[in-house]
């Protein structure tokens, strides 16, 4: 199964090629294939790098044959992820040939190919009907094994838009040569690097002056080269680097799996998005105390739930045990905002109360002005379950029952550090090239600190965002200034309060 991974933004990956990887076996993926996109496979796949650099080889391509024939032989659903679309520039004819001669079934799956997508991520149309009727796509790294050059650059000259894949390093005998056989010196020329990504940098040139200006601002691969008179049009209509975010990088240190929305909703205004998780949510070491509150559900008049996590991990629980919505009968629901009320309302489980504020007192206020009496047993104080996590705070259930309610605190998940942070972050605070940073509770901000602490790194310089109240607390207990914070108490506040900061974009 050959899949195109598409230029790079994982988002650009097609339906189709998702579908294949999410039930593969085996998984031999590329350089250029984007690393997160093997979240998608099944758990147990096996997954193989045989990627491949100008000056190294993870294996050579007869190797990387012999291997998608030989797993296949196995009986494997094997997905060969190519960046790009297998079949332009990506060697993937040669692998459907190997795996054609050996009488393996196989099936091709198009990606969107770099050259499209880098017109169209620089604000450059390939073909257009006012500049450029043709384009054509040419390797700028032609096989070493030729001998000579099969290019006809006589022909190339007079083509309107001409992408090379492939030129970085042969940029000046690509200019010397198209120039040679007619080519205007003075042509727009533009070169795009890390195309579709967050880092993604666009240098315009003309043709004469291309190679220099490349070298001026170091670029590297993989980056693409655009000839033609099209590349005019991208003082117009660019609009990657008209993005609120655009030239930004972000560390969030949400939990993986919660960090994805924001990562998401970041990436979307031109961010550069590092997940460095602070956090782990873990189950309780022992289900008894909840198990035991969850059977004698009924006899509590609120149900108190202050994080998704608490949520998710209660609703999880109950469908162990055998019970859904019908076990809460008769008890009233609180959510602490409107994340909460998402987890519930996905198991059919209306909020009866949430705070005009995202906040525990905001919640707990809420809940006061209710009236802590009991509908179920008239005349005494209303009982109150609060599903929590083993770290949470007093506040709650102090006001609670300071107001005379009986408040139950059960943990229902357990929060903890995890034992380092990826290198790529550590990497970029210490070579200052973080903006922001995210903190969406108290304790990813406890736990990023711990983690640092023998790192050598700090924030200094680095802004930081909080989401709300009382994250900033904890970050002014540590001595540092929250440079906003949220408000709403939402990870859409937290990305709206990021980007109306109001900073020039770079």
């Amino acid at each position: 199964m050959l899949v195109g991974a598409g230029p790079g933004d994982p988002g650009l990956m097609t339906a189709a090629g998702s579908a294949w990887l999410a039930r593969a076996d085996v998984v031999l993926y590329d350089r250029l294939a984007n690393p997160s996109l093997l979240a998608q496979c099944r758990d147990g796949a096996e997954l193989i790098f045989v990627g491949k650099r100008p000056d190294a080889h993870a294996l050579k391509q007869e190797q990387i044959n012999e291997l998608l024939v030989a797993r296949t032989r196995e009986g494997n659903l094997v997905v060969r992820l190519k960046g790009g679309d297998p079949f332009v520039f990506g060697r993937g004819g040669e692998e459907a040939d190997a795996l054609a001669e050996a009488g393996c079934e196989y099936r091709i799956v198009p990606g969107v190919t770099a050259a499209i997508a880098a017109g169209a991520y620089a604000g450059i149309p390939v073909t257009d009907r006012r500049a450029a009727s043709c384009v054509t796509l040419v390797t700028g790294h032609e096989d070493p094994t030729k001998g000579s050059s099969s290019l006809n650059y006589e022909a190339l000259a007079g083509v309107d838009t001409l992408v090379f894949y492939m030129g970085v390093k042969n940029l000046p005998l690509i200019a010397e040569r198209l120039i040679a056989a007619g080519r205007s010196g003075r042509t727009p020329v533009a070169l795009v690097h890390k195309a579709t990504l967050p880092e993604q940098r666009t240098v315009t040139a003309t043709l004469a002056t291309a190679a220099r200006a490349a070298e001026q601002a170091h670029i590297k691969p993989p980056t693409l080269l655009i000839v033609g008179e099209a590349v005019a049009l991208r003082e117009r209509i660019a609009w990657l680097e008209k993005l609120p975010l655009f030239g930004r990088t972000v560390l969030v240190t949400r939990t993986r799996r919660q960090a994805s929305r924001l990562t998401r909703e970041l990436g979307q205004l031109g961010a550069h998005v590092i997940e460095s998780p602070a956090i782990e949510i873990l189950p309780p070491d022992d289900w008894a105390d909840v198990d035991a509150a969850l059977r004698r559900l009924g006899e509590f008049d609120w149900l108190v739930l202050t994080s998704p996590n608490g949520a998710d991990a209660l609703i999880g629980r109950m469908r162990r045990l055998g019970m859904d919505g019908r076990a809460l009968s008769g008890v009233r629901v609180a959510a602490v905002g409107p994340a909460t009320g998402d987890v519930l309302r996905a198991a059919f489980v209306e909020p009866d109360l949430m705070p005009p504020k995202f906040t525990t007192r905001s919640l707990a206020e809420a809940l006061v002005g209710e009236g802590l009496r009991s509908r179920k047993r008239p005349g005494e104080a209303a009982r109150l379950l609060l599903a929590r996590a083993d770290i949470a705070t007093d506040v709650l259930p102090g006001v609670l029952r300071e107001a005379g309610a009986e408040a139950e605190e059960l943990a229902v998940y357990r929060t903890v550090p995890p034992e380092s942070l990826p290198e790529d972050a550590l990497d970029a605070l210490r070579g200052g090239r973080v903006d922001w940073v995210t903190f969406t509770s108290s304790s990813t901000v406890d736990n990023l600190l711990t983690l640092l602490g023998g790192s050598g790194v700090s924030l200094e310089g680095v802004k930081l965002a909080s989401i709300g109240p009382i994250t900033s607390e904890t970050l002014e207990a540590h001595g540092l200034t929250p440079t906003v914070s949220a408000d709403p108490h939402t990870i859409d506040g937290v990305v709206q309060a990021i980007v109306g900061f109001g900073e020039p974009n770079s």
